[in-house]
C-alpha cells in the first residue's frame, strides 16, 4: 500500500487490486502453479529477470532522454506541441537511443535476451521520451508505477508497461491480456488524474527469452474500455477490503 502521510489516506498498489480481483480460472491457473515442485524457485528467477529488464530499459530511455533534450535544445529545436509536451525531432531521439543503448551496462545472463528483446523493440518503434518510471496515485484508491510514457510511431503519448515470460503470448491467454490492458488502464488513469494529459493509447510489451517481443497496442477507445474496467476492479476490491 502507499499511504499519504499529510492526510493519513490508503492507497493500494495497481497490482495488489489486479491480483485480487483476477478471473477465477487465472487464480486456480496460479495457485496450481504454485503447488507445483520448483515453484517458488522458478518465480525468484522470473523476478530477477524482469527486473534486470526493467533496469536495462529505464537507464537506456534516461538516458537517451537527457540526450535528445541536450542536444535539441542546442540547436534549438526542443518544441513544445500542441498536447503541452515537448519532443525533439525523431531524428535526434532515434540517434539518442543508439547512444544510449551503446553505452548501457550489460545485462546478466539470464534476463540478457528479454533486455535485448525489449531494447530493440524501443529503438524501432520510440520516437519521443516523455517519462520513465512515474509513480503517482488516483483519487478512487490506487497507486502505482508506470514504465513509461513515450510516443510510437504516429501516436502520442502512450503508456507502455514492459512485461517479461518464457513463454509465447497467444490469443488463447486472453485471461492474461485481459490483466495487462486493466492495468494500462490504472496507469492511463493514474496519468491523467495528476497531469490533465490523456494517453492516446497504451501498449503492453511482452519480451521473451528469445525473438521479438510481443506487442498488444490498445487504441484510445481500448483503453478507455481497460480504464472503466480498472475502476470497477477497484470498486470491487475496495469493497471486499469493507
Amino acid at each position: 500500500v502507499y499511504i499519504d502521510k499529510k492526510t493519513g489516506q490508503i492507497y493500494y498498489s495497481v497490482t495488489r487490486i489486479l491480483s485480487a480481483t483476477m478471473p477465477e480460472a487465472n487464480k486456480k491457473a496460479l495457485n496450481s502453479w504454485l503447488e507445483r515442485p520448483g515453484s517458488y524457485q522458478s518465480r525468484e528467477m522470473a523476478a530477477t529477470r524482469g527486473t534486470a529488464m526493467h533496469n536495462s530499459a529505464e537507464y537506456i530511455l534516461k538516458m537517451a532522454q537527457r540526450l535528445a533534450r541536450s542536444t535539441a535544445n542546442k540547436r534549438n529545436v526542443w518544441k513544445m506541441g500542441e498536447d503541452g509536451l515537448y519532443r525533439a525531432p525523431k531524428a535526434i531521439t532515434r540517434w539518442a537511443l543508439e547512444k544510449a543503448v551503446a553505452g548501457a551496462p550489460k545485462v546478466p545472463w539470464s534476463a540478457s535476451g528479454f533486455a535485448r528483446g525489449l531494447r530493440g523493440w524501443i529503438l524501432d518503434h520510440v520516437t519521443a521520451i516523455h517519462a520513465v518510471e512515474f509513480s503517482g496515485y488516483h483519487p478512487s484508491g490506487f497507486a502505482g508505477s508506470c514504465d513509461a510514457l513515450v510516443d510510437i510511431g504516429g501516436a502520442c503519448p502512450v503508456i507502455c508497461d514492459w512485461k517479461s515470460t518464457g513463454k509465447s503470448i497467444h490469443a488463447s491467454q486472453e485471461s492474461q491480456l485481459v490483466q495487462y490492458r486493466d492495468q494500462t488502464g490504472g496507469y492511463s488513469l493514474m496519468l491523467e488524474h495528476l497531469t490533465g494529459i490523456k494517453a492516446k493509447a497504451g501498449a503492453v510489451i511482452v519480451a521473451r527469452r528469445s525473438g521479438e517481443p510481443v506487442c498488444t497496442f490498445l487504441e484510445r477507445d481500448a483503453l478507455t474500455e481497460a480504464e472503466e474496467r480498472f475502476k470497477a476492479r477497484t470498486a470491487q476490491f475496495l469493497i471486499s477490503k469493507d
